[in-house]
């Protein structure tokens, strides 16, 4: 299967290749660069949202579901996209925006437009509590209430996000049925697969009653989201989904859950269900093995029985893990977490520039941001815009992106890290993942062997196995500037070994006295068949 044994990329589009010279990049920027993809042996890309939208969140507030924004394309464009992907063997995902529309959308503004409208009921509108007020005491995501007063019809609309974000009332069937018709103009069109953004939150309690108090930092994280969040009736809804889904050929789909543990994001997966969820906790944690250690364990755990992980070291919404482990431009310990990334069971999901271990762009003052949550929170939190700039192609002015000013600056290192100087140096992060992919790609046990963790020491070392009938693959990562030495079992020791890649050595290491030394930095896999 083509979701299990590959390579995920996603492309934030606006960010990776400019073809028209507005500053922002596009659809058919994106299919001229379709053959470094395939160079890169990716073999599927997640787009986020390239609908028309007025850009309240970027994209992740849809005015209309079944086209395109000017902005990135239309829908004939579109297709050469899928059509040119598809000859290369690589597969398209798309953002599913779900929970809520724009307040631009066709279907709210009907909606709002008078309380006996047939819309009305496509979104969750309350009167006002006993005595004035909300309704109840729902908040959202980004800050505040999560109702907002409309003077024109006398009643509050949820929202989970932005106010202009209305939230879709799921408990409608005709909303169920025209969101399932939304799915099948895409799949009509070819789309292999999809991800379902905050799936989990679609469906709200219709007691509307508040949720519980818990410690946190500001509103929505002081509430327990007991009846805003995983309600019993998304199950149905997914069943229907993935049936669907599955009148098609070999399409696949994968929720982002929101405010979720790992085991609650485990209990939507499955035959019935969909094929994946996300965990997002490998972006939580420190440059350590111990965190790392316990992050898997725990979502191969979760998991067992129910469906197949995949993993996350960057998106759209977090500092780049580049940003956030390193402090120069020293690649040595990406290339720990890219061997860790690529050698564990499970889809590895990139973002894009990770292969080149972009940065994230400085952002000094508040009239730099774009993205409203960081104006809001300024500067406390600086926002996103920082993980979304412009893919460094080149050392060209604006590196490659475009020939003008783009939409977010390009990062100043774009100099020297770009593709093309990292494609030209054997030793460079790109050339590393190439070689990791490749393995991957040859090396079965890689692909669907089992995961059997072997040690890790909580600062410096992390070592497993993959086996998949008789061949096992033993890797073994140092996230340490000094050597450390792996103990090894007498099974381990009686097996006959190879060396199938090393960062620092060329020949097999000995087991003089039932133990492996590893160089600083040093990723170590060995095979045994």
């Amino acid at each position: 299967m083509w979701w299990r044994d590959g390579i995920i990329y996603q492309i934030y589009p606006r960010s990776y290749q400019d073809s028209n010279e507005d500053g922002i990049g596009d659809l058919p920027g994106i299919t001229q660069k379709l053959d470094y993809l395939k160079e890169l042996d990716i073999d599927a890309i997640w787009l986020s949202p390239i609908y028309p939208s007025p850009d309240v969140d970027y994209g992740y507030d849809v005015a209309d579901y079944v086209a395109i924004d000017p902005k990135f394309g239309n829908l004939e464009e579109f297709d050469i996209l899928i059509e040119q992907a598809h000859q290369r063997g690589i597969h398209i995902i798309l953002d599913l925006v779900l929970n809520h529309t724009s307040d631009q959308h066709q279907w709210f503004i009907q909606s709002r437009s008078s309380r006996d409208n047939p819309f009305r009921d496509w979104y969750i509108w309350r009167d006002a509590a006993a005595g004035g007020g909300e309704p109840n005491n729902w908040q959202s995501a980004f800050g505040g209430n999560g109702w907002e007063w409309d003077a024109n019809t006398n009643q509050y609309y949820f929202h989970m996000f932005y106010k202009e974000q209305p939230d879709l009332n799921w408990q409608n069937p005709s909303v169920q049925n025209a969101i399932l018709n939304v799915v099948e103009f895409w799949l009509k069109r070819g789309v292999d697969g999809f991800r379902l953004d905050v799936f989990n939150a679609f469906f709200k309690s219709q007691t509307f009653k508040n949720n519980p108090f818990k410690l946190g930092r500001r509103g929505f994280e002081q509430q327990h989201h007991i009846y805003d969040i995983n309600q019993p009736e998304l199950i149905d809804w997914l069943q229907k989904f993935r049936a669907l889904l599955d009148s098609y050929p070999q399409r696949y789909s994968v929720g982002e859950s929101f405010e979720a543990t790992p085991e609650t994001a485990a209990l939507y997966v499955g035959e019935k269900l969909l094929h994946a969820t996300f965990d997002f906790s490998f972006l939580k944690n420190r440059f350590n093995p111990s965190g790392f250690y316990h992050s898997i364990q725990r979502w191969e755990n979760a998991l067992e029985g129910r469906g197949w992980p995949n993993y996350v070291m960057n998106n759209h919404d977090v500092i780049r893990s580049a940003s956030r482990y390193t402090r120069n431009e020293n690649d040595a310990r990406l290339k720990i977490l890219a061997a860790m990334h690529l050698t564990l069971r499970g889809t590895p999901y990139l973002y894009y520039g990770e292969e080149i271990g972009m940065r994230d762009i400085r952002i000094n003052k508040r009239k730099q941001v774009l993205d409203p949550i960081g104006k809001r929170y300024w500067p406390f939190y600086k926002g996103r815009d920082g993980c979304r700039s412009p893919m460094q192609w080149d050392d060209s002015l604006f590196a490659g992106f475009s020939s003008r000013q783009s939409w977010l600056p390009v990062n100043e290192n774009f100099q020297w890290r770009n593709v093309e100087s990292q494609k030209k140096d054997p030793d460079s992060l790109f050339n590393f993942y190439k070689q990791l992919i490749h393995l991957r790609k040859t090396i079965p046990a890689l692909q669907r062997g089992m995961y059997l963790p072997l040690t890790f020491d909580p600062r410096r070392l992390l070592a497993y196995m993959r086996k998949l009938e008789d061949e096992t693959v033993l890797v073994a990562l140092n996230f340490s500037r000094r050597k450390v030495s792996l103990m090894v079992s007498t099974s381990i020791l009686h097996q006959k070994w190879q060396l199938l890649f090393s960062n620092s050595r060329e020949e097999m290491p000995d087991f003089r006295d039932r133990k492996i030394t590893l160089a600083p930095y040093e990723v170590l896999l060995l095979s045994s068949d």
